[in-house]
């Protein structure tokens, strides 16, 4: 490298942002994640160790993954080669594995393979690196946002270890961000920042270190000299929502929204339920489950909650947004305070459960359809009462085959409008135990 290079490479440096240049090189100025990087922790001991497996680590934005990959790759003196999901094919799969392995050919230094938004390869890009992983030509580092589970295959998850990163602690931040106004590589002191401006911006950040040092740098470069509450607030504009709708909090986000209906926790069914739409969530998703939670979490208690949710859909797609906040907005309310019954889900299942077990079971002789003289010679349909022939237009017969006669597959609970059905239940239960028995009938 001559003089030149020299100094474009350290102009460069200063230019990067206050979140690179404060990317940390060593562990013991990693900050967070005590769990893992703790005294005697699992990471520290096989990075001391030099003994660091194939790892996919797991966490939100900003938590450290791709800083801890770096460190890693300094710690233990292995060549660090990075591909982005997005933008790498399988042809720079083998152009980095073919790197990797005249690095050990020649000077028997390892490689380790750092891959960002991992769960963005496809399975042919997961094809292409397993191989090279299982025979550890690389050590692999993959990072993802996502529940790894879900989108990283199982052979590749079976030969690396998921290690899940949370976002910082407040305090933790605060120690970052005071590290960073101080350092020569970050603010150098240049810049003072008050105590109430550092509080706004790490409660803001939602644990992101990048985005809280982002948002420091902007504040910086805005106050001047000095950085107040107020700086700060006009620095971040507002607090971006954690959702990303292909990701965990997605599920996670829709998940405490169902439960908070299925609880009768109205004002908290409002409350995820905003929190979906201000992230850019599409509102016919969220119709969905709820045409799907009327049937499951409420059902007959009140049958009219499958129609208000269905309803609601129709008259969304009608006015569309904003007006249709208003119809989502009923019909939450609507759900959340309506009385609830799982008894069509249980139902199902218990039916779904005799069939899977008993098989095809031959249908009643008596409930069979006689097209013809020959069907009808053999008995099928002979006995078979029709029920609008008798008082009531209803007459106890055994409609199940024969082997599952006793077995009853719906509850209905006395909830709602339910407890008029689970009372014509059981007087046809009745009835049906009470019949007399036709000549020669085992009871």
């Amino acid at each position: 490298m001559d003089l030149f290079e020299h100094a474009g490479q350290k102009d460069q440096a200063a230019l990067a942002p206050l979140a690179e240049r404060m990317r940390p090189t060593r562990l013991e100025e990693f900050v967070g994640q005590e769990h893992l990087t703790g005294e005697g922790r699992f990471l520290r001991r096989a990075i001391q160790q030099d003994q660091v497996p194939s790892l996919i680590l797991w966490g939100p934005p900003g938590t450290g993954k791709t800083t801890l990959a770096h460190v890693i790759a300094k710690s233990t003196g292995a060549a660090f080669e990075s591909l982005s999901a997005v933008l790498s094919g399988v042809k720079d799969i083998r152009e980095t594995v073919a790197r990797a392995q005249e690095r050990w050919r020649m000077n028997r230094q390892r490689t380790l393979l750092f891959v960002d938004e991992i769960h963005r390869f496809n399975k042919a890009q997961q094809d292409a690196l397993l191989p090279h992983v299982e025979k550890g030509t690389v050590t692999l580092i993959g990072a993802t946002t996502e529940n790894p589970s879900f989108e990283v295959n199982a052979a590749l998850l079976s030969r690396a270890r998921v290690v899940t990163l949370r976002g910082l602690e407040e305090e933790e931040l605060v120690a970052l961000l005071r590290r960073a106004v101080v350092d020569p590589k970050g603010l150098g002191g240049r810049v003072g920042v008050e105590d109430e401006a550092l509080t706004f911006i790490v409660q803001a950040s939602g644990g992101d270190a990048r985005r809280a040092l982002t948002a420091l740098e902007a504040a910086a470069a805005h106050g001047g000299t000095r950085v107040d509450k107020a700086i700060a607030e006009e620095a971040m504009q507002h607090k971006a929502l954690l959702y990303d709708k292909g990701g965990e909090e997605h599920y996670n986000v829709i998940s405490a929204f169902i439960k908070s209906m299925r609880g009768s926790d109205v004002d908290a069914a409002l409350y995820w339920m905003t929190r979906m739409l201000e992230a850019g969530e599409d509102p016919v998703f969220i119709f969905r489950r709820m045409v799907i939670f009327a049937s499951e979490d409420i059902g007959n208690a009140d049958p009219r909650a499958l129609s208000v949710a269905v309803d609601a859909l129709r008259a969304f797609e009608l006015v569309g947004l904003p007006e249709g906040t208003l119809p989502l907005t009923q019909a939450v309310t609507y759900l959340a305070l309506a009385p609830k019954s799982n008894a069509v889900l249980t139902a199902y299942a218990a039916a779904r459960t005799a069939v899977t077990e008993g098989g095809p079971l031959p249908v009643p002789m008596h409930l069979r359809n006689a097209p013809t003289k020959l069907m009808k010679s053999l008995g099928y349909g002979a006995g078979y009462k029709y029920p609008h022939n008798f008082e009531g237009n209803y007459v106890p017969e055994d409609y199940l085959p024969e082997a599952l006669r006793d077995r009853r597959f719906y509850q209905p609970t006395r909830n709602g409008l339910e407890q008029e059905l689970a009372e014509r239940y059981e007087d046809i239960q009745r009835q049906l135990q009470n019949r007399s028995r036709e000549p020669g009938e085992e009871g």
